[in-house]
Formats: C-alpha cells, structure tokens, sequence
C-alpha cells in the first residue's frame, strides 16, 4: 500500500453559499437527496472492501513495529533521481528531491493494492460525487493532525492542491488539468470541481496527493527548492540527512492514522532510511558491507554471478524472486523527434534493425529478460494480430493521417540471429537510410543537409555503457557516428527535462487503469511541456485523440480497446528502440525481515518497505549463530 500514489456515484442536497479557502465564493453543488457517502473511490466505481473493512488483505495487520530498513532507490517521481539529492521539495521541478518524502505526507485516500485503481479513505473519511460527477465533497477526519500537533483540515488540502495546480512540477499541473478548482467550505469539508467531460482518474489522482500546511507555507515560497524540512503530517518525520548521501526518516510513533483501516499493518519500521550512490556496482559492494539492508536487483550480471559473497552462502543474506502482475510498461531507447535527423520514421526505424537485443540479452544480461515490443507491456492492454471491430472503429477517422501498418499486424521489433551483427537487419537498416536520402560518403554516412550523421547515447549510469556496445558497433557500421554521453545525474536530469539529448533510456511506467496519465507520455502538449515523460516529442493529432478516447472510456472494456489502438498508431510512429522487461522482482535482504508472502497483484514494486517488518526471532538466530 502506497500513502501517496504515483497515479461513488452518491451524494447530499440543499445549499449554502461560503468562503473558499483561498477567499474565492463557493456554494454547494446540488445533490441527490438519497444520496450516501462513499468510503471509496474507483475509475469505474467497483470496490472489494466494505465500508467496515478492517485492513487490507494481503498486509499482516499484527506485523510488530520496531527495527529499521535501509535501501537504494528502485522508483522515482517528478524531480528525483535513483543518485542523488539537494531538496526535500520533492513535488516541484527545480532540484533534486529526495527519496521517501512522499512518506511524510498524508493524503485524502490510499490505494489498495490487490484492487486496479480503489483507493479508501485517509485524511478524508467519506466522499459524496454530485450526479454529473463533477463535483467531489470529501468530509474530513477530525483526528488529522500535522507533525507539529496541528489540525489538518480542508483549508490544507484545498491550498495544496490549488498550489500543486499553479506551481508544482509539470508532470503534476498536466494531470491537475482537468481540476477547475477546490475549496474548504469549512474545516471539515473540502469540495473539488472538474471540468466536464474530465479525465476519468483526476479524481483518483486528486485523492492521491501529499497534503501541504497552509499555515507552514504562508512564510515560504512553495516553488523553491529547499533543504529545510516541510511540515508533514504522514506515517514518518524526516530524523536526519546528509545532502547526496543520505535521508533517514523515523516513524511517528503516535501518528493519528495508524490504526486506520488502509494502514493497519504497514509502515513497521522505526527507521528507513536511503543511501545514495553514483555507481550501481559501487553501490552492490555497500550492500555487501551491510551498508544497507535491502536491495531490488536491476542488473542481472550482477544477480547471475556476484551473489556469491560468504553472507548469501550462510544464510546471513536471503535471495528471492517476487512475482510482478502490474503493467511492465515499456523501456526503451526514445529517440528525440524535436530533431530534424529523427524526423523521418525510416531513420527510426534503421536504429530499430541496428539493436541486436537476442546477443545483448544472452551476453550482457545472462538471458535475463525479455523483448519489449509495446509501452503496455505485460498487460491485456499490447495490441495483437489484426484490429478487432471495436479497435477498427476507433482507428478509421485516422485512415490517411496514420501508417498502413496500424489497420493490419502492429509492429515488433525485428529479432536478430544473435551474432551481435544480424547482416539481414543492417541490409534493411541501411536501405531505410538511403530511402530517407541518408547516403554515405567516404564511409560516412551524411544526412539530406550534407552533415554527417551522429548521434549521442545520453545516460548517467557507467553500468549501463555494455547495453549500448553492440547498437553503437553496428550504427558504426552503417556509417553513423555513434558514441555515449556519461553525465553525472543532475547534469543528465537537467538535459532530459529540457529534451537536450539526441537518444536516452527511459521506463513508461503504466497503471493497471492508464487514464490522465497517459497525457505526460503521448500528448503533444506533453512534447512542449518541459519534464514531460514524451522523451520522443510525440506530437500525433491520433495518438491525441486515442488517448482521450482512453481517458474517457466508461469501462474497463472500453478502456483496454482504446490502449490497444492507442498502442498501434504508437508502435507504428517508430519513437523508440524498444529495450527488454521481466515480470519479476528479484531481491536481496540481510535476513532481519518478514513479509507478506507476495505482493498484491496492482501494487507497484514488492511492498517494501511499507508491508514488511522487523523479525526480532530472525535477528536473535543470526545473533546466536555467530
């Protein structure tokens, strides 16, 4: 269960006419007179809890609190990097923020993780949706305080909100778009407006975000990047830290919500902390030393043949691998389309046909993974074999506008023989380059403007120049000059979010139930707008219209026709060299925990460090053992 997401039908009558929380007018939107309040929300308005749910089911609500849990990043949000950081505003765009920050903050709701999108209530207690479903009036819990012993009520959550809106980083203010506005009529009710025809999940995301004091921040700029700690009102207080080393954060031990329903079970650790490294090796030989405690294993060279050290071989370190049910998404080279050499899909596509991925799986990562083909991989959302009627319907406005290709098969990236240099795909490569007027000259090749052709590998990571050895060798071989551009990571955060690369790696993380989230990966306002995840520039009157298609479907059957279209004319725009997946966790821990036996299938990640615990009984063993 995540406090903070990265991702109903009833209400009350008669009116009254207030003040807002930020002095604007506000009247209370007409609701049905038989309506009830809600415990829960959902995209499509299904929940498996009851309104007297006494925990979720798959966390151990007498998991014991104490010990402490330290890790690397595995995930980041807005402006954070897995390497470093100079804020603890980890919501705006400017700096570095920290790790773990979203675990000082309450929201209105929290997820639930074996459900696609419900999320129950936190620091509200109970919703009402007026019959148009515009307007949500959420009654807030009286027992919300902040770290400080102070109220939490409306006025907050409708500052944070409308601040979020107005000055929070990009990513945040596109998916805020379709909130019009949200208003305290008192302290214990907060009324959201949406505009209508609304993304289907605003609501959800809206629920979802950190809840900010109004008081804290009437002497304090939000928008500024800042080591000085917010106040917080969620499971957890920052303790102490070092700037680009470390953060450690100690749990409330008298925190309002703990025996809430949603977090019954959770947050068990006293302390949980995260350490920073440059260098993933480096960082491999900390956990080792027992720098840290836990660690997810992305490099699989690392997990094939260094996991040999004397704690693994006497049980001090256990190694296990976790099962991942939830969208893989889709990780890949994204070429930048803002550049003229890209412009041409026949170029993109010869840097396709240039990755050997069969030899990079089987030399570099030890058959580890594999193929992506789709941003929805790993989900009922990939497109296959011919469009079904209802997909067609959706596609044939665009007949014309869009590749042949989308109304038959959808693309998959070539697989090659696995020599490392397929002489089938460079042919085909290099025939697509001199289709788009790329001939070489002197053994160069030269684009239509007589410059020669090359291109920059941005990354920020040593451990990942192997993946790239093979692609570069071979685009050399078409006469391309290729080369890696290794930046530190705020360099490299700074480039990305200004689209100043020619090519870089990124994941697209998708939900089980993709909806206003899709609009900062595909949209072409999302290509213009800076720390946008449309590495590629995206820019597609279709792919804009698909995703609204998608945003408003009215049910999951609608929504998995319009992802499958959405992913055709997707594949067929060639934006990416498509990377690799695995639809598994594999972790290491120095043998002091216990945890649910796996994680809920819609929760993002393993559970850590939310739904594991301390094992004293663990602790004392390897004690009695030494």
């Amino acid at each position: 269960m995540a406090l903070v997401s990265r991702r109903h039908m009833l209400a009350l009558g008669a009116g009254v006419v207030g003040t807002g929380a930020l002095g604007a007018p506000w009247s209370r939107p007409a609701f049905a007179a038989d309506a009830a309040e809600a415990h829960g929300l959902s995209a499509f308005g299904d929940l498996k809890y009851p309104a007297d749910f006494g925990h979720f089911d798959y966390i151990n609500p007498d998991a014991p609190k104490g010990g402490r849990f330290s890790l690397i990043p595995s995930v980041r949000a807005y402006n954070q990097s897995y390497f470093t950081f100079d804020s603890l505003n980890a919501y705006i765009l400017k700096g570095e923020g920290a790790q773990g920050m979203d675990m000082t903050f309450a929201a209105l709701m929290a997820r639930a993780g074996d459900e696609p999108d419900a999320m129950y209530g936190l620091a509200a207690k109970s919703v009402q949706i007026s019959p148009d479903k515009l307007t949500y009036r959420f009654t807030m819990r009286p027992e919300a305080r902040f770290h400080d012993g102070s109220k939490l009520t409306a006025q907050d959550v409708a500052f944070s909100l409308t601040v979020l809106k107005e000055k929070g980083h990009p990513l945040i203010v596109v998916q805020l778009r379709d909130m019009v506005k949200a208003e305290a009529a008192d302290d214990a009710t907060l009324v959201v407006t949406f505009a209508p025809n609304r993304a289907r999940d605003v609501p959800l995301y809206v629920a979802s975000l950190p809840i900010f004091s109004k008081t804290y921040y009437s002497t304090r700029p939000f928008e500024e990047s800042t080591l000085d700690t917010p106040l917080g009102s969620g499971p957890y207080k920052v303790s102490k830290f070092e700037a680009n080393r470390f953060i450690e954060f100690e749990r409330v031990k008298d925190w309002w919500a703990a025996d809430l329903p949603v977090c019954r079970g959770s947050y068990n650790f006293d302390i949980v902390r995260y350490e920073f490294y440059r260098d993933r090796d480096v960082a491999f030989e900390g956990f080792t030393a027992k720098n840290y405690l836990y660690r997810e294993e992305f490099t699989a060279r690392i997990w094939a043949t260094r996991y040999d050290f004397p704690a693994v071989k006497d049980g001090r370190v256990k190694r296990e691998t976790l099962p991942d049910d939830t969208p893989s998404g889709g990780q890949g080279w994204f070429i930048n389309t803002r550049r003229d050499k890209f412009k041409d899909p026949r170029v993109r596509e010869a840097l396709i046909n240039a990755f050997d991925f069969e030899w990079t799986n089987k030399t570099v990562m030890y058959g580890a993974y594999a193929r992506t083909s789709s941003p929805f991989q790993n989900s009922d959302m990939v497109a296959s074999g011919l469009p079904s009627p209802e997909e067609l319907k959706l596609l044939e406005p665009f007949r014309g506008q869009v590749p042949d290709e989308v109304f038959g098969e959808p693309f998959v990236p070539p697989a090659s023989d696995g020599s490392g240099h397929d002489r089938a795909l460079l042919r085909k490569a290099q025939q697509l380059l001199n289709e788009a007027g790329m001939t070489v000259k002197d053994n160069k090749r030269i684009l239509p403007n007589g410059e020669p052709f090359k291109v920059e590998f941005l990354l920020d990571e040593q451990s990942f120049l192997p993946h790239h050895a093979s692609l570069i060798q071979n685009l050399g071989l078409l006469g391309i000059d290729a080369s890696p551009r290794l930046v530190d990571a705020v360099q490299y955060r700074a480039r990305v979010e200004a689209f100043d690369f020619d090519i870089t790696t990124e994941r697209l993380s998708m939900s089980a139930t993709p909806g206003d989230s899709l609009r900062p990966y595909f949209t072409s306002q999302a290509a213009a707008t800076k720390g946008s995840y449309n590495l590629a520039g995206v820019a597609s009157p279709a792919i804009d219209a698909l995703v609204e298609k998608a945003i408003g479907a009215q049910s999951r059957a609608d929504l998995t026709v319009a992802c499958r279209a959405l992913d055709r004319v997707f594949r067929a725009g060639r934006y990416w060299i498509p990377q690799w997946y695995r639809a598994t966790h594999p972790v290491a821990y120095w043998d002091e925990f216990s945890h649910p036996a796996k994680p809920p299938r819609y929760a993002q990640g393993t559970g850590a460090p939310e739904n594991w615990w301390y094992d004293a009984a663990k602790v004392a063993k390897l004690e009695q053992a030494k």
